[in-house]
């Protein structure tokens, strides 16, 4: 048995203990069905919907070599809203007083210009570096063919 063999069966026994893990979780809850209906729901929500709305978005937005750029970009900002989005729209006050000491929609939106600043800075400098590769490209076609 090779050392990756033993390391795939190895990650695939951890899997499966804990799936085992969760499902014994699941059986245990009070209201296993609860839990059921809300995981049914991030995966229809993630598979369906998020992740599709992002490669879209991604294929409509940019040209083909910055492509990954603006997808990472999506996954961030797509990251942050998921986390903080739970907090925002939980109707009533907070059940603990330091579970929402900042304000986080003012955050949320200063987090999201982060990333957007960031990925168009990164975009531009990018694109700013292709005039100069081809320039030494050419350079070095004619340096090889004797011109």
């Amino acid at each position: 048995m090779t050392t990756t063999q033993v390391l795939r069966y190895t990650v695939g026994a951890i899997g499966v203990a804990l799936t085992g893990l969760g499902a014994w979780l699941v059986a245990v809850e009070p209201d296993p069905w609860g839990v059921l209906v809300w995981l049914a729901g991030a995966v229809v929500l993630h598979d369906g919907i998020l992740a599709p709305l992002v490669l879209a978005v991604g294929l409509l937005l940019v040209a083909r070599s910055q492509r990954g750029l603006w997808r990472g970009a999506l996954i961030v900002a797509g990251s942050v809203v998921l986390v903080t989005l739970p907090l925002l729209v939980r109707p009533g006050e907070p059940p603990n007083a330091s579970a929402l000491p900042l304000p986080y929609a003012r955050n949320l939106v200063i987090v999201l210009a982060a990333v957007a600043v960031a990925t168009l800075a990164v975009s531009l400098v990018r694109r700013g570096r292709q005039p100069v590769r081809r320039w030494r490209e050419r350079r070095q076609r004619r340096t090889a063919t004797g011109d």
